[in-house]
């Protein structure tokens, strides 16, 4: 793959401001007004390199849709669309 070029859905890395139990309160600059939904993905666990994350689907003040999550193990936000 060369450096420009990146898979589609490759997750990037975004600033989060996050409230009690991790609730994402601003991403990249944008106000959250309302969590659609949350769920945690558990993988690999059996393995070397586990897979453990808090997802969040997001509506932004101004009517926009996110998907960001939560890297439990390595730590750091994420977001996926």
């Amino acid at each position: 793959m060369t450096p420009a070029a990146r898979r589609l859905g490759t997750p990037r890395a975004v600033r989060v401001c996050a409230g009690v139990g991790g609730r994402p309160l601003d991403v990249g600059g944008s106000e959250i007004s309302a969590i659609r939904e949350s769920w945690l993905v558990e993988d690999g666990w059996w393995s070397d390199q586990p897979l453990r994350r808090r997802y969040w689907e997001l509506v932004t003040i101004d009517g926009g849709d996110l998907v960001v999550f939560r890297d439990l193990v390595g730590g750091g936000w994420f977001r996926h669309r």
